[in-house]
């Protein structure tokens, strides 16, 4: 189980790296163009595409194991994500808790909660479609 942890660390830091691309991709060309309105639910349906294909892609390195696996992927990589954006968001780049919630509003066009759902069961369904689980 070590091994699969450990793999699922590296494939949720490639995960992170488009995370991030996606963002300022969003923050420096998108929003400037075509304001936010557009592109912050536009930057959350790309970064829930990006987190399955690059676990589509990236599920072979885990070998032969049962689906149930899979999904505590899943669950790691939403705890990792979790951990990240709260304590990256708030110790690092000095946002505030409060501000930091504002990424599970809908209403506010933030995709947020649906890129977590992707995310948690992208390892599963990723893994369906290859035939290994």
């Amino acid at each position: 189980m070590l091994k699969v942890a450990v793999k699922s660390i590296a494939v949720w830091l490639v995960i992170v790296i488009a995370a991030i691309f996606n963002g300022a991709i969003r923050e420096k060309l998108l929003i400037p163009f075509i304001g936010s309105y557009i592109s912050l639910p536009l930057s959350g349906i790309t970064l829930s595409a990006l987190v399955f294909i690059i676990t589509y892609v990236a599920i072979p390195i885990f070998g032969n194991v049962k689906s149930g696996v899979y999904l505590l992927v899943g669950v790691f990589w939403i705890l990792l994500t979790l951990a990240f954006e709260y304590l990256f968001g708030h110790y690092v780049m000095g946002t505030p808790w409060h501000e930091i919630n504002q990424v599970f509003t809908l209403l506010n066009g933030n995709l947020f909660i649906i890129v977590l759902i992707v995310t948690a069961l992208s390892p599963w369904a990723a893994a369906r479609l290859r035939g290994k689980a």
